[in-house]
């Protein structure tokens, strides 16, 4: 038995094939086109893992796909491969576009090929998990109850319109063909292997080089915080448990304004890391003007993942992001790899 894994060297789907192999001996494929997000150092603790096999190609492969599920007699695809910074959209949406809608497009309708080819007892066994977030219901004020799945879309950004869309299809192979999906639509994650332009790794590693921490606005924008590992077996109870067609909602229960997420995570450095001059990190926080379309609250309402399947996450918010500051602190050769070249230059030119 086999499952695929799409974006698998990126955040979310690295630490997801890691913490795989932590509950299961179970083969993987990790498919991934190793953009600039991409990185096979996240999967490195994997070399001589017999039961690992990656390849480098992208999900609107067709011929690509549709060989690798063939070859190896997938049970499951889990698709996280997708482009998922906002501010990129926003400058460049076309990307977000290409891989995000017609890379989905592609891959579902190479796995609906491959579904329909299947016998009896494996056609019935067989899920698609497609990965979601819950940007695609668009912004919340602060008296507003939390998203549930019922919310209707409302994407705000290139980049959530995009997933959006993405989600409307797979919904569509289900209702029009029968293809065996679930949705899972996500919180902010954090935690290892996050790669350095998204807020928490960000400001760690800005921090840490003396230079500023941007703030947007005036920092008050809130999301709801869940530890990426937490999210993994969210996403394996999903897999296993998953009504057909139905959309789960992947939450941490940790609602934070960005500012104080930025201040937490500076305490911890000035007790891990202080700095030489006895000044605190949080000196260097910079407010800078806010992007356009920026939404004020996502909140994600868990409670259909806890009822229905039993699921709830394991870390606090507290608990998180210092074992977060933890690791970026000791994995100082990861760091230097994703800050040099085409990350460093667009970085530099987004918050000098």
């Amino acid at each position: 038995m086999t499952i695929l894994v799409t974006g698998a060297a990126g955040f979310i789907g690295s630490n997801f094939v890691l913490d795989w192999f932590e509950h299961s001996k179970e083969d993987v494929v990790s498919l991934d086109l190793l953009t600039y997000a991409g990185n096979l150092e996240n999967l490195s603790s994997l070399n001589n893992n017999s039961h690992h096999h990656f390849l480098k190609g992208n999900i609107g492969d067709r011929e690509l796909v549709s060989q690798l599920l063939q070859k190896y007699q997938v049970r499951a695809v889990l698709n996280f491969a997708a482009e998922s910074h906002v501010d990129r959209s926003i400058s460049g949406p076309g990307d977000f576009i290409e891989t995000n809608i017609v890379g989905t497009y592609n891959l579902l309708d190479s796995v609906r090929a491959y579904w329909d080819g299947l016998d009896e007892s494996s056609n019935k066994a067989f899920r698609f998990l497609h990965v979601s977030t819950d940007e695609v219901y668009g912004s919340l004020e602060k008296s507003n109850p939390a998203f549930t799945e019922t919310n209707r879309y409302e994407p705000n950004s290139p980049y959530s319109a995009s997933k959006a869309a993405s989600d409307h299809l797979v919904r569509a192979w289900y209702h029009t063909y029968g293809l065996p999906v679930v949705t899972t639509n996500c919180s902010n994650n954090y935690g290892p292997y996050h790669f350095p332009e998204k807020l928490i790794p960000l400001c760690i590693l800005n921090a840490l080089n003396g230079k500023p921490l941007p703030i947007y606005g005036d920092g008050q924008q809130i999301r709801d915080w869940l530890y990426v590992k937490d999210h993994c077996s969210a996403i394996r109870t999903v897999l296993e448990k998953g009504k057909l067609g139905e959309t789960y909602n992947v939450g941490g229960w940790n609602e934070k304004a960005n500012l104080d997420v930025v201040k937490t995570m500076c305490g911890i450095l000035d007790e891990l890391k202080p700095k030489a001059d006895g000044t605190k990190y949080e000196s260097q926080i910079t407010y800078v003007k806010d992007r356009p379309g920026h939404d004020r609250r996502y909140a994600i309402d868990a409670t259909k993942l806890e009822k229905e399947l039993a699921w709830k996450p394991n870390e606090t918010f507290e608990t998180g992001i210092r074992k977060t500051v933890e690791w970026y602190l000791n994995n100082q050769a990861w760091v230097d790899h994703v800050v040099s070249g085409e990350y460093k230059n667009w970085i530099e030119k987004q918050y000098s």
